[in-house]
């Protein structure tokens, strides 16, 4: 099963985003998330994250998140998952 997580950074979290980003794309190469990215206020700069998770139930995405280095450094002020299904440019 697929879920989105749209995750919303905390105002003025900036920095402590660009600090985490290497253990959290490190974490990416490991994760059943097959697209991920930032969301960018008007400046271009990253103000939260939506991710697509492989996961058993809901449970198990949440459980996954809570594992990303951004959480675990308390980034996110929202965390939305919401289950999701491929519709159009699904991958191989």
């Amino acid at each position: 099963m697929h879920f989105v997580a749209i995750l919303t950074d905390y105002d003025g979290a900036l920095e402590k985003r660009v600090a985490t980003r290497p253990a959290h794309l490190d974490w990416l190469k490991t994760a059943p998330v097959p697209i991920a990215g930032p969301f960018l206020d008007a400046k271009g700069d990253m103000v939260g994250s939506m991710l697509v998770i492989e996961a058993e139930d809901e449970a198990a995405a949440k459980a996954l998140l809570a594992e990303d280095p951004y959480a675990k450094a308390g980034l996110f002020k929202s965390v939305e998952v919401k289950a999701w299904r491929w519709g159009w440019g699904k991958p191989a």
